[in-house]
């Protein structure tokens, strides 16, 4: 955790911008499976307005919509907390339009590129077709999730850069373009996945804990655990 800090900092980012899906879920849940472990948190809202901290520990931000996302990249580009906290060894987990922004760079509504924050090696655009519905896909081995479940509803389609390297293989819906779903790089992970994806995949939750707390112990299954089984059972 924080040298600055006994308490596991959980930043939230611009939730009133980057918040459309119930991407607040995220938040509740990494809470909750830290504090069923005894690791006390602190929960911090950085809204759109505010600065950027640099002492966190995990760092969410969610999806939203075309307008949002733009103003969202300037802020945070302007701002440069959270590539400086990235730079630290913060956890980040980003999603949809988060995920986007947090690259290289990224399309806005007519497909022109747009510069991103650079804190992940990636590319985003505008595909064809909308990705809308169930997404499965098989998390890289050695992260040690295993099968992952959420809901994609986005036109974008992401090509890494070699510093990045997929999150996970699709195995059903699109993803970053039909083969690979999400990114990572180091302590840094992008996804399209809501649904939100923390509720839905307890053990991602417990892979971003562990990048900044270590070695962490089970917990019973709870229904988390039984709504991951039920998602992958309904789709699959």
């Amino acid at each position: 955790m924080s040298d600055t800090s006994s308490r596991l900092r959980i930043v939230w980012i611009y939730p009133d911008l980057l918040s459309t899906y119930g991407d607040r879920g995220n938040v509740l849940i990494l809470r909750r499976r830290a504090e069923l472990r005894g690791i006390p948190t602190e929960t911090i809202h950085v809204h759109s307005s505010d600065r950027v901290p640099v002492e966190g520990d995990i760092y969410l931000i969610g999806g939203g919509e075309d307008r949002p996302q733009i103003l969202a990249a300037e802020r945070l580009r302007a701002d440069g907390g959270l590539k400086r906290a990235a730079e630290r060894g913060a956890a980040i987990l980003a999603i949809c339009a988060g995920y986007q922004i947090i690259g290289e760079s990224y399309g806005d509504d007519a497909d022109n590129p747009l510069p991103g924050l650079g804190i992940l090696d990636i590319r985003s655009g505008r595909g064809t077709s909308r990705a809308v519905g169930e997404i499965v896909a098989d998390v890289d081995p050695g992260l040690g999730v295993g099968r992952i479940t959420g809901f994609e509803n986005h036109q974008g389609r992401t090509a890494l850069g070699p510093s990045a390297r997929p999150f996970s293989t699709t195995v059903r819906g699109v993803g970053n373009d039909g083969a690979t779903e999400g990114a990572y790089q180091g302590q840094v992970i992008g996804t399209y996945l809501h649904g939100p994806a923390l509720p839905r995949n307890p053990a991602l939750a417990d892979l971003l804990l562990r990048m900044r707390v270590g070695d962490i112990p089970p917990l019973q299954r709870s229904w988390g655990d039984a709504l991951h089984e039920e998602r992958l059972a309904a789709v699959l």
